[in-house]
């Protein structure tokens, strides 16, 4: 529906639209932290209820939305797609919920225990009045740190605990925060407006918030340490019904795990041959290490510093945009706008936070950098910074949250793990087939990183599975996983601990980048197929993106059906 300049017209708003915006509303409720990732005003300083009690009234009012949506009627193709993916997320966060996931959430990397702190990165705090919000959030994180815990210890009671590998990480990253140099001192110790100082008063109440978070911190510590690791199972693997769920979690669409299996073996090996091809036209003979070691020599692909780290992926980040909306997309003006920012924190991993719904706030790009890491070799990051900002995530959850003409607020926001890191690893491909990866040795990092991706398919199904081994020679273990990835990554022995420890506890996250892949690709494709000569990729992308961040089993059933 578009109008004579071929902008989308407003779309008149129906009885399906307003169960979806009804939803958001009730997870707005729900979730206080929620106005922070949508940029919207009210319940400043609040949490959610983490308690076994606030995961029932949770469950109960997706219950509640999941009979209105079934019940209700489409009246067009945007209708179809909302009902069929709304109702599928709905019922998997009843199945997930009466299943006992909220009992044994605990992870190194996305959990309550990361998530009561990182909501600060993105809180604002250019004026006073915001950072009277942070001193209210920093002393009512402890009640919600105390329903956290209540939820994992009503998981002892129904020996639904994870696996102590993940209790003792989780201790460790908690005492960093109880530390006088953790990040809540350096958060109120560092306060102060766009414009200057804070009030003395205001200073105080920060500080006393400070060591409130700070406390809760130590408390969760306590908890760990001398209830919840003496209830921990040494055995890192979920098994096939919670990996099952969690899979169609992240994927939004239900994949044959055995098959999967397989087929992530045949690609890591596919990976592994193209990557030694590459390493031949590097330098002539060369293995594959013995590449990698010529390209970390050359100092002229090399960054120093955390500063010249960000400098560069803004650089590289503004010219993709340039270049790609001139020739490849159309980018609107507000999503041409990419932040590329250091993580306040030290834990490992890049990651990607949406903009506003009103773009007030700008996707980011953001870097936790591990402590003592210094130097960043380009060769091995310029695929990171596609993946992440255009054509990768930026480019895609930025255009659902701009097309508002077309898609209701719980359209614009929703989404996958499947569908976003699927796209991002496709858009990394799309960026060699356009040319930006002619350089060998960028090409190098850019299948360094799919095969790190097709070597996780394998460990992560292998190991919470249980099953055997690529080379028949036992089962998978959590211990064996450690050596595997090391031997398929060119990564240091920091990062390839991180990475597994992320893994194992966080069952089906990490295929989903791969096999979301593996589907964008299928999906393509099958739609060329069907097309024929007629096929236009520019026009299938703006398709698919158009549909927003669906799981993608509906995204296959809006192309293709």
């Amino acid at each position: 529906m578009t109008d004579d300049n071929g902008a989308n017209k407003a779309r008149p708003a129906t009885a399906i639209d307003a169960i979806a915006e009804d939803w958001v509303d009730i997870e707005l409720e729900l979730f206080p932290e929620y106005h922070v990732y949508l940029g919207r005003p009210g319940r400043e300083g609040e949490y959610a209820d983490y308690s076994p009690a606030g995961a029932e009234r949770v469950a109960a009012e997706a219950a509640k939305v999941l009979a209105r949506i079934q019940a209700a009627t489409p009246v067009d193709d945007v209708d179809r797609v909302t009902k069929m993916d709304l109702a599928r997320e709905l019922q998997l966060s009843i199945d997930k919920h009466n299943a006992g996931f909220d009992q044994r959430d605990l992870n190194v990397i996305a959990s309550p225990a990361q998530g009561l702190r990182d909501l600060f990165d993105l809180v604002p705090t250019s004026t006073e009045q915001n950072w009277r919000h942070v001193a209210t959030r920093l002393h009512n994180l402890p009640a919600a740190m105390d329903g956290y815990i209540e939820s994992l210890r009503s998981g002892i009671q129904n020996s639904n605990v994870p696996a102590v590998r993940q209790v003792a990480e989780i201790i460790k990253q908690a005492e960093k925060q109880v530390a006088k140099n953790g990040f809540f001192f350096q958060l109120a110790e560092n306060a102060k407006t766009d414009d200057g100082e804070l009030p003395d008063s205001l200073k105080r109440d920060l500080e006393s918030g400070a060591e409130a978070a700070s406390a809760a911190y130590g408390v969760l510590a306590e908890f760990l340490g001398t209830e919840l690791a003496q209830h921990a199972p040494s055995r890192d693997a979920v098994g096939r019904e919670l990996y099952q769920l969690a899979s169609r979690d992240f994927l939004g669409a239900t994949v044959d795990l055995d098959e999967t299996y397989e087929w992530g073996i045949e690609e890591l090996a596919r990976m592994t041959e193209e990557q030694e091809s590459i390493a031949k036209e590097i330098k002539p003979g060369a293995s594959v290490l013995e590449a990698i070691a010529f390209l970390d020599g050359d100092q002229s692909r090399k960054l120093h510093g955390t500063d010249a780290l960000k400098r560069w992926m803004q650089e590289t980040s503004d010219r993709a945009v340039g270049e790609l909306s001139k020739h490849h997309f159309d980018i609107p003006d507000e999503v041409k706008r990419l932040e590329c920012m250091i993580a306040p924190t030290q834990e490992g991993g890049i990651y990607y936070t949406p903009p506003t719904d009103d773009f007030s706030r700008p996707g980011q790009m953001w870097w936790s950098v591990p402590e003592g890491d210094t130097e960043f070799d380009t060769w091995r990051e310029l695929t990171t910074v596609y993946h992440e900002g255009v054509p990768g995530h930026h480019l895609q959850i930025g255009q659902a949250i701009y097309n508002k003409a077309m898609l209701n607020t719980w359209r614009r926001n929703a989404g996958t793990s499947g569908h976003a890191e699927g796209w991002a690893l496709y858009a990394e491909r799309l960026m060699e087939q356009l040319g930006y990866l002619d350089d060998p040795a960028d090409r190098l990092g850019m299948l360094d990183g799919q095969r790190m991706r097709a070597a996780r398919v394998v460990l992560d199904i292998g190991v919470h599975l249980e099953k055997s081994l690529p080379d028949g020679s036992g089962l998978w273990t959590g211990e064996y996983a450690f050596g595997f990835l090391g031997r398929n990554v060119n990564m240091s022995e920091q990062f390839v601990r991180f990475e597994v420890n992320r893994y194992l506890g966080w069952p089906g996250q990490a295929p989903s980048y791969k096999v979301g892949q593996r589907i964008w690709e299928q999906l393509r494709d099958e739609y060329q197929r069907r097309e024929g000569a007629a096929f236009d990729i520019r026009a299938f992308h703006k398709k698919a993106l158009d549909i927003g961040g669906v799981g993608l089993d509906t995204l296959k059933s809006a192309l293709l059906d």
